[in-house]
Order: structure tokens, then sequence, then C-alpha cells
């Protein structure tokens, strides 16, 4: 073979193996490279976990991008993060808008659940064997939550074989700051034994902006029927849980209440639960 051939050959196979990267290598090949040029970062691992088709796009795509760092001043300390890209496989974005209605793509895009992220501690209706799982990220104090949240699990606590319910606490405590409260008391009640606080939380009267601890204990106990105090709510432990529900719903980029995830993904018509024969 002639040197003039030979070189050819390997220019065609550079070319060839180029153009057989993914979108997902090339992007984590641009910011893997983009990130290690930040002198501050001593160590970084870059992964994309999913990649989601977009409703009303054609090319482009959502790539949630899975990142482990670790800092040179705190070497000894990994930091976790998922972050959002948009890419038609030429380009990338952090931000993307459908022309159409005017909304951000961002806001749609939220991870799939993985089977080990399902925790019998969140478990509050069927059995978790059973043949569909359901999540439920919810405020109790939410307008929406209210109308929604207590009449699904009603629904599905019927059928405990069918659904495995999965609750987590959500807050949004710059709209309803009352919640907090009511969350870390909902926590002690179940603690407690006290029978369906996820389904009797909803029926609580008072103020989303009410402060005052003792009060929004009082209309959570003659809500629930429960005797939580305000000791009780001071534990850490409660915290644990809060903070577990919270950041796990970060992780998924949930941001609004109620979302409703059906066998792993999010669903937003919140009915499929009730499709199922």
């Amino acid at each position: 073979m002639s040197l003039m051939l030979k070189l050819l050959t390997i220019i065609l196979l550079l070319t060839s193996f180029s153009y057989a990267k993914t979108t997902s290598e090339k992007l984590e090949n641009y910011l893997t490279e983009k990130y290690e040029d930040n002198q501050n970062i001593e160590i970084i691992t870059v992964k994309v976990e999913e990649v989601k088709v977009l409703e009303g796009s054609k090319d482009w795509k959502a790539y949630i991008v899975g990142l482990e760092a670790t800092l040179k001043n705190k070497p000894r300390e990994l930091i976790k993060q998922k972050i959002i890209w948009f890419s038609n496989g030429s380009m990338i974005t952090k931000e993307l808008t459908n022309l159409k209605n005017g909304s951000n793509y961002e806001d749609e895009v939220k991870s799939d659940i993985k089977a080990s992220e399902y925790h019998k501690k969140n478990l509050v209706y069927g059995n978790e064997n059973a043949k569909y799982k359901v999540a439920i990220f919810s405020d109790p104090l939410c307008p929406f939550c209210k109308d929604f949240v207590p009449e699904a699990l009603k629904y599905m606590k019927k059928y405990p074989n069918t659904f495995a319910v999965y609750y987590y606490h959500f807050p949004l405590l710059h709209i309803h700051p009352a919640s907090a409260i009511i969350t870390r008391a909902a926590v002690v009640a179940e603690r407690a034994g006290v029978k369906d606080v996820s389904i009797k939380m909803y029926d609580i009267v008072v103020n989303a902006k009410e402060k005052d601890v003792e009060k929004i204990l009082i209309a959570f106990n003659k809500g629930v029927g429960s005797h939580v105090t305000q000791i009780d709510i001071q534990g850490s432990s409660i915290s644990e849980v809060i903070n577990h529900d919270t950041q796990f719903a970060t992780s998924l980029f949930v941001s609004g209440t109620p979302t409703i995830y059906f066998d792993s993904k999010v669903d937003k018509t919140r009915v499929k639960y009730k499709k199922v024969k």
C-alpha cells in the first residue's frame, strides 16, 4: 500500500470515529474540557445520565448531566450535581424556549426515578411489590395539591396490590411558610402511629403565611387527630426526613407541586393511576 493510500485510510478512520461519537459523548468531552480549565477543580467526572425527547421539537433533546468533582481547597469533599443541557447534535445551550407557547423547556424536564431510589420509609400505602409504583411530591398547603392528593391517595389506598404509593414532603416555603411546621408535625404523627396522616393533613385549616408555631400545631392536631408538641418537631431525625425528601425532589428537577410519577416517569396528566384496570 502506498504512503498516500495509508495516510488517506488513517484520515478516513479518524473521520469515521469522529462522526461515530454520539451527542452524549461529544457533550461529555466538551464539558470535561471546559471544567478542567477551572483552576479550582482538582478532579471532575462528567456523565450524561439521561436523554429526554422534547415535546414539539424534532432536533433538540435534553441531556441530564451528572457531575462529580473535588476542589483543590477541599480535596476530601465530593461534590455531586445534576445539570440540564440541550443539544441538537452540533450546538448546546443551557436555556431553550418553545416559541409556540413561550414555555421554558428546562421546566418540563424531570429525571426518572431509579428502582433503587424507592425507599420503604416513604411508602404510605400499598405493597412495595405492587404492580405499579406511584410517587407524589406535595405541599399540604398547596391549593392544587388539596384538590388532587387526598382523592388520589384514597383511591389508590383501596388497591394495595396494584399501587405502591410513595409520598415525599416538598413544602414550598417561599409561598407557604406554615408548611414547614405541618410537614415536620406529619413526620412525628406518622411515627406515633396516627393513621392516614398524608390524607388528613390536607384538611388542616390554617393561613399558609402563618408563622406562629403553636397556632399551626393546634390546627394540625385538630385536623389529623394527633397530639404533636413544639418539642416533638425539633428533633434532628425529623429534619433528616424533610431534607431527604426535598433533596430527592431537587435531584429529579421537581420544582412545583403536585408532581406525580407513575412507574418511575413523571406523569404530567396526573391521571394515569385512574386508567389502570
